[in-house]
């Protein structure tokens, strides 16, 4: 294993995309404000197939398969170090047989721990504070969630990677939880960084991190306002006709439906990504920013590889 992988009783946080943003929000977060480094990628190329193509300028280029990256972060303190695994995509076969295989991988790096993050639709309104519900593969992780006062979740199920990765953790004799954020049912198909903030909030107190927490709270508020604003309307609207749709998504574009294809973006928008790019080279902590910026404007697709690349470790 390179110097750079060797690890201190290392942790692993694994996240995939999903309803209301909440897993990959805070991973993206932890990884920019931690400044963590690409170690190792998962090869499970059979296990995908091309979802799409691309098209630039007209032409049309070759799909590719999604990839899956493990970034680590040394914790000053000793205390436990961090491994982040990011999955552009769950394998629509295979999944169980991913979840060893990536388990298998994690085990080199001396993983102790597995957390996985997701998200819990209720019936929560938009300004009301983020429960965590939680579950656990072992009686002493469980007692922990407990102890942080969260939602235990006694029955039920856990869809996707996020609860299949922890089986597979408890199963090679791992302890691990999941951290549900509640979301509004309503709103499930957008982003709700509130949940993705309460979730990192029990995840560092757990771990003891100390994280600077003030873009992603800034990001909750806004999101809070402008989906309260939208729920009122929404309710006035109730039993009438046809032409809410646009009109929401004239008064709250960010909201609407995001350009499918980057000819959309303008030249200032352009110049806006660059200068972010710029800075993440040099800063790490930017790249949340940077990310932020990607999704808003419905691009992070076209530039998913080189964003990622900032996490390269520096020679």
């Amino acid at each position: 294993m390179p110097d750079e992988a060797k690890l201190h009783r290392p942790w692993l946080v694994a996240a995939w995309p999903g309803m209301g943003q909440v897993a990959v929000s805070a991973g993206y977060y932890l990884m920019a404000k931690l400044g963590m480094h690409l170690i190792a990628e998962l090869p499970a190329e059979e296990l995908f197939d091309v979802g799409h193509v691309e098209i630039k300028g007209g032409i049309i280029h070759p799909g590719k398969l999604p990839r899956s990256r493990f970034f680590a972060w040394h914790d000053p303190s000793g205390r436990h170090d961090l491994v982040v695994f990011i999955g552009e995509a769950q394998p629509p076969l295979g999944k169980y047989a991913f979840c060893r295989r990536l388990i298998e991988q994690a085990r080199g790096f001396g993983i102790e721990r597995v957390f996985t993050f997701a998200a819990m639709a209720t019936q929560m309104h938009p300004s009301h504070d983020s429960r965590i519900f939680a579950a656990a593969t072992d009686e002493e992780s469980l007692v922990e969630l407990r102890k942080q006062g969260l939602e235990i979740l006694e029955d039920g199920q856990i869809g996707g990677l996020n609860g299949l990765l922890l089986g597979a953790a408890a199963e090679f004799g791992l302890r691990g939880s999941c951290l549900l954020g509640e979301m509004p049912h309503v709103f499930a198909q957008l982003p709700f960084p509130k949940a993705a903030l309460a979730v990192l909030e029990v995840f560092n107190r757990m771990a003891g991190i100390r994280l600077d927490m003030t873009e992603l709270a800034q990001q909750a508020q806004e999101m809070e306002q402008s989906l309260g604003k939208l729920l009122a309307q929404m309710e006035q609207a109730i039993g009438q006709s046809t032409g809410m749709q646009a009109e929401e998504e004239e008064e709250f574009p960010a909201l609407a439906q995001e350009p499918a294809v980057a000819e959309r973006v303008s030249a200032e928008d352009e110049l806006r990504v660059e200068e972010l790019f710029t800075r993440a080279e040099g800063d790490r902590s930017v790249a949340y920013e940077l990310k932020r910026e990607l999704d808003r404007l419905g691009i992070y697709p076209h530039y998913e590889d080189r964003f990622l690349d900032l996490f390269k470790k520096s020679s």
